[in-house]
């Protein structure tokens, strides 16, 4: 870690369903740790240590910074600097807001990313397209719902209504170029850090931006101040209200593979109506 020192104070975090966590001290530092089994999720800590570099030098928010990140005999690690937490405000709200937009103003010529990685636990395909309705449909929902039906978490009659969500996504998505999105924008993975509003946790690539939007609405917890920033920095098309169940279509059908029934009539709630 490019200093020497006696590593204290390991002490376990809370708050993750697929890591082990810990924030411990090194040489007079404070870091936080993420340990998992590599066979279980190959190259998870890598693509995540690109996920976040690619946020920290795109974004004006707070993003922490990797220290290390290795496999060493069956068990893969995470080092990242620790970021003391501090109590969520209006201004902080509008600061994310406002640090979400400018990087969503970073654009590419496709969809996706030069490289796959993960979503949750479950490996998330990134395979560039220059459509995004093609890459919403190939790469995000034709994968899980395929899983999710051989699974039997979803009948074999819900592809008929996927497929006439697919022949409608014209009149549904506007255009926009590609953004750089968190990827996994719920309120579990931001937080207040002393020196400003912090993101971390990322399924990053470039999509449609209001992907992280859709998001922020699915499990709650950010406020009006979050989204009257976004929209000061870069205004959203009218009529996201109506979208926004589509396009969290995608992590609810990440939960239903991973968790079953209760997210399953969520999804099946949403092909209906449309």
């Amino acid at each position: 870690m490019g200093k020497e020192g006696v590593l204290s104070d390991l002490i376990p975090v809370g708050g993750g369903s697929i890591n082990e966590a810990y924030a411990f001290t090194y040489a007079g530092s404070k870091y936080f740790l993420k340990v998992n089994r590599a066979k279980r999720f190959p190259g998870m800590f890598a693509v995540e240590a690109k996920g976040l570099g690619l946020l920290a030098s795109n974004s004006s928010l707070v993003v922490p910074k990797v220290v290390h990140a290795a496999i060493r005999d069956e068990e893969q690690y995470l080092v990242l600097e620790f970021l003391e937490r501090r109590s969520e405000d209006g201004e902080f709200f509008h600061g994310l807001g406002k640090g979400l937009a400018e990087l969503h103003k970073h654009t590419n010529e496709r969809f996706g990313l030069d490289h796959s990685n993960y979503i949750g636990s479950l490996p998330q395909d990134n395979t560039q397209k220059t459509s995004w309705n093609e890459f919403f449909i190939c790469n995000r929902m034709e994968p899980l719902l395929k899983q999710a039906m051989d699974e039997g978490k979803l009948p074999a009659t819900s592809r008929k209504n996927f497929e006439s969500l697919f022949r409608k996504l014209d009149e549904v998505f506007p255009m926009e170029k590609p953004a750089l999105l968190h990827g996994d924008l719920w309120s579990g993975n931001k937080m207040s850090a002393v020196n400003g509003p912090c993101i971390f946790d990322p399924a990053v690539y470039y999509g449609h931006r209001e992907v992280d939007i859709a998001m922020t609405q699915l499990f709650g917890g950010f406020t009006s101040d979050f989204y009257r920033g976004y929209n000061d920095t870069f205004a959203l098309e009218k009529g996201l209200e109506e979208r926004i169940s589509v396009f969290n279509l995608y992590p609810l059908l990440v939960h239903t593979v991973l968790f079953g029934s209760g997210y399953a009539q969520d999804v099946l709630a949403t092909i209906r109506r449309f």
